[in-house]
């Protein structure tokens, strides 16, 4: 699950930490979504199940992890251990240099991505401020500055990591080339309409994250 509930995603209601995997297996994960004709009867995946798909399918995939580094990392490692292709054929990701650290030391041939949006502790991705109280807003936006020049100055490098996973509308050429300077690859998130893929792939040649390969979606932040 993306979020911490199933509101948005599913046709269920309620708080993960309330819900047992039982409880969350009867929702429809498609109910919302706008191909949601096509997958009837569509059940809500354990990891494994999801890593298996994948593979069957000779995806690349991003474990991007919310938080619980320590849960995360034994999960993961295991995951790897069982099924080798994953060393090639995936990335683990996470907003928090921790998780990041964490996987890296646990096993060194895990590629590692650090995933980040400069303003994301006093802004929401569509540029609203998170707080209306004065003294929250510009302490939030202290936090934000230091984070970003701690992930772009020595928290990558702390971390091992191989891309660095930027909100597209921070990426331009000279960013791409400063990672790529350091050997790290810049994929942008989240890329939906047809004129954005064209100028990421064909003018900054990098990867990028899309919601549909077919067809302009919603603006994601």
């Amino acid at each position: 699950m993306h979020d911490e509930t199933v509101d948005r995603t599913t046709d269920g209601s309620g708080s993960l930490r309330e819900l047992t995997f039982a409880d969350i297996r009867q929702f429809n994960p498609a109910a919302k979504h706008r191909l949601w004709r096509d997958y009837h009867g569509e059940k809500i995946p354990t990891l494994k199940e999801a890593v298996l798909e994948s593979l069957h399918h000779d995806l690349i995939i991003y474990f991007d992890v919310k938080g619980h580094a320590d849960k995360a990392v034994a999960v993961l490692t295991q995951l790897y251990l069982e099924y080798p292709r994953l060393y090639n054929t995936s990335v683990v990701c996470s907003f928090m240099p921790d998780v990041v650290y964490k996987m890296k030391q646990a096993d060194r041939n895990i590629i590692t991505a650090l995933t980040h949006r400069p303003w994301s502790f006093s802004h929401y991705g569509d540029g609203k401020p998170r707080y209306t109280a004065f003294w929250k807003h510009y302490l939030s936006m202290a936090f934000d500055v230091i984070m970003d020049w701690s992930m772009h100055n020595f928290l990558w490098h702390l971390c091992g990591v191989s891309v660095f996973l930027m909100q597209k509308n921070y990426v331009s050429q000279d960013y791409v080339n400063r990672w790529s300077s350091k050997g790290v690859h810049v994929v942008a998130w989240t890329v939906n309409t047809l004129a954005e893929k064209m100028y990421y792939e064909n003018v900054l040649q990098i990867t990028y994250m899309t919601d549909s390969l077919l067809e302009d979606c919603d603006p994601h932040y």
